[in-house]
Order: structure tokens, then sequence, then C-alpha cells
């Protein structure tokens, strides 16, 4: 089968370090922690009282207030990453056929902010439902991406992905595939989530899976440091256009990377937990580098998955040293959940987004807040801690996983004509 060659032509991103992708890429690079205390809600008395939130955040600067009523939270931030990466592609500038651009766009919770407040008003009330008439749209997962379509009149292909922490790697993989297939010319695509609310701190407080560090939250979100006690909530999105080449080149527009593979498997193993031995995460990263046509030795880059939790962090570094396993290769490696916390199903979008900058400007984003590394890092890994590395990266790997044993996994490649 033939298939397309698919490059990126803008990236979009609104995050707990910027919002936009000038001020994410300055602060990555500067190893800026997005910590501080919750001011989504009082949590008080919750054993987290800290996530990474959007700074600054005033939806009327984006939306009229009609819109905003109408938008939760993680379909505002979709909105917004989505606007940048098309600005910066200049597609609407030219001509194309709108019935072959399409969105897949990525959620692990959708509108569960909207839904929590829904039912607090209604448990507060009488018992008589008054309910809004936009709570299902406003909830709905697959609301971004239609609403993404609507405003831009894109008529292609369009829906959601939800694979918990994989979701956005998920939907930038679809996207790839339907360009490469030849189903589609250019797709926008990505994640946003906006999980900073009651119910998931307790929950996943619950589960003892987040840093209670709140006397210093900024130094919470530790990935590989041998004193992590685990993640730090994060919130946000990172959008992506892809393009075949040959739409690119026809419309001239600038190309900023390439993607040339990508691959999903399941660990088969635990609810929430994964594999010990990294199993389902070493089985993408083989067949996405397959996929790609790069070897273990090209490999220059790796932007992993590392949530700051000790069973997650060491089980990904046992899956990349059986991957470079009878190579002479150390790899650098980094983990910048330590600067964004973790976003969830919308983890991949803001990553993928940061590899993309690091291809293009040759520069390594650190992994802060390494003071005791884990005795459990291989040899083979090079944990790029606390401080940028320069180097002419041309492949890297950007690595997710997730509850139920999800993993997905996309190789980009530095763009050459």
């Amino acid at each position: 089968m033939n298939t397309k060659r698919v490059v990126i032509t803008g990236i979009g991103t609104i995050n707990p370090l910027g919002n936009n992708v000038a001020e994410y890429w300055e602060a990555l690079k500067a190893g800026k922690s997005g910590a501080a205390p919750i001011t989504r809600f009082n949590a008080t008395k919750f054993k987290t009282r800290f996530a990474c939130e959007v700074k600054g955040y005033d939806p009327l600067n984006y939306f009229k207030k009609p819109e905003a009523r109408k938008y939760d939270l993680f379909t505002q931030y979709a909105l917004i990453s989505a606007g940048e990466a098309i600005e910066q592609s200049k597609l609407l500038e030219g001509e194309y056929n709108d019935e072959r651009v399409g969105v897949i766009w990525a959620s692990g919770n959708g509108g569960i902010s909207t839904l929590e407040e829904e039912i607090k008003e209604f448990a507060a009330g009488d018992g008589t439902p008054r309910y809004s008439p936009f709570l299902v749209p406003k909830m709905i997962i697959n609301i971004a991406a239609g609403l993404i379509s609507i405003k831009y009149g894109f008529k292609g292909v369009n829906f959601a992905t939800v694979s918990a922490c994989t979701a956005s790697n998920n939907a930038i993989m679809d996207a790839f595939n339907y360009i490469r297939w030849g189903k589609a010319d250019v797709m926008v695509t990505g994640g946003s989530e906006a999980g900073v609310t009651g119910v998931s701190v307790g929950g996943f407080n619950s589960m003892k899976a987040l840093s209670t560090n709140n006397d210093a939250p900024t130094e919470a979100s530790r990935p590989f440091d041998k004193n992590r006690d685990g993640f730090v909530l994060g919130e946000g999105a990172g959008a992506l256009v892809l393009e075949s080449y040959e739409h690119a080149k026809a419309r001239g527009a600038v190309i900023l990377a390439e993607i040339t593979g990508a691959a999903m498997t399941s660990d088969a193993y635990h609810l929430s937990a994964t594999h010990p031995d990294g199993d389902g995460a070493y089985r993408a990263m083989k067949l996405a580098l397959e996929e790609a046509g790069v070897t273990v030795d090209e490999i220059d880059y790796i932007n992993a998955h590392a949530t700051s939790t000790s069973v997650g962090d060491i089980s990904e570094l046992n899956a990349i040293s059986h991957l470079i396993e009878g190579s002479d290769k150390v790899v650098d490696v980094t983990a910048t959940k330590s600067m964004t916390g973790h976003l969830l199903g919308g983890a991949g979008g803001i990553e993928s987004v940061g590899c993309v900058k690091t291809l293009m400007h040759g520069i390594i984003p650190p992994t802060i807040n390494m003071s005791e590394p884990d005795e459990g890092i291989p040899s083979s890994v090079n944990i790029v801690a606390n401080k940028s590395l320069a180097k002419d990266v041309k492949v890297c790997l950007n690595n997710t996983s997730g509850f139920g044993g999800h993993n997905a996994m996309l190789v980009f490649r530095k763009y050459e004509d």
C-alpha cells in the first residue's frame, strides 16, 4: 500500500506554562514549574491542595459571553489551541477542499467540571430538575472536535478519541493515518483537558496517585527522582495541523516537522498500573520505529510519559532499556510533566508540541526537580536533568501510557525536504 508523507504545518497550545506556543517554549527551556495552590475550587480539606492550572485565564479574552456559557473549559482550551495552530499553518489564507479537512480531538474526561457543577446544583435544591440545556453538549467529549469543525467549516472526518492518558497521541496517530491513506489532505488534531475539579482531585487522592507535597508545590512533580510521591494534575490543550507533504508544498506552507510513525498497544495487565517490565510500552515504541523506518541508534531523544509515580517511571525506563538492548546507544530522555503536571488526555498534545519545537530549535527541555536520581535508572538512559540540553535532534519519540493498559507512541522527525 502506497502511503503519503505527513508533515506538520501548525502548532498551538494553552497550558500551565503559557497561553501560547511562544510562552510555553520559553518556560520549558528555562525549566519552570507550573504548579501552584488550586484556585478552581476550595481545596482546603483535600490531601492535595495544588495543581498545574492555566494562569491568568479569562474566557472573555477569547470568546463572547454567550459562547463562553455554552462551552466547558476543556472545549474552550481546544478551540484556543486549535486556533493558534490553524493560524500558523495559514491554511485559511488560500484555497483548499473543505471536505478533505478533518478534525480528530482527544480528551480523557471531557466536560467533567460542567457535570460536577450541575449535579451539585441539583443536589442542593428541592429535587426539582433544573438542568441547563447546555449540559449535554458541554459535557460530551466529541463536542470539541465538532465545534472546531463548525467554527472553520471543515467537513471531513470528525470524531473524538478517548483512551485515558494516551488519548491525544491516539488522536494524532489517527489523523496521521487518515492522511497517509489518502482519505484527507489536512487534519487538525490534539487534545484538551480541564480536570482540576474536586471530583478529579478527590478521586486521584483516594487512589494515592497524586503528590501531597503541599509545602513545596513547584518541587512536587519529580519524575525519576528517588523521592517522588505521585503526579501533579494539570490542564490545558495542545494542537497540531497535519498535512500531506504534497498538499503543504502545493500551497507553499512552512513545514515545521514531520511525523513518520505511530503505534498503539495494550499491556493487558492491570486496571491502572503499567506492566512492571514495560512490556506494552516497549512493543509500542518498537512498532512505531519500525513503521517510521528508524533504528534504535537513530533515536536522539525520548519525551517520556513519566508522570512521577513510583512504579510507572521505572516501568517506562525498563521498556526503553529493552528497546535499545544490544546497542551501545545511550538515549537522552526527559519528562516535561515535571514542569506542566499531567494533563491526562491532553498530555500527548502539549508534549507533541514540545517535540516539534525541540526538532526545530535543537534544545531538549529538562526534567526538573531531580536531586536524587532513582537507583533503577538504567545506564543506557541519560535523564536530561534540571537544565536544557543543546542538541541537534533529528528523531524523537513521544511516549504516552494510560489507565486500562493503553500505550500510544509517536515518532517525529526533523523536516528535510
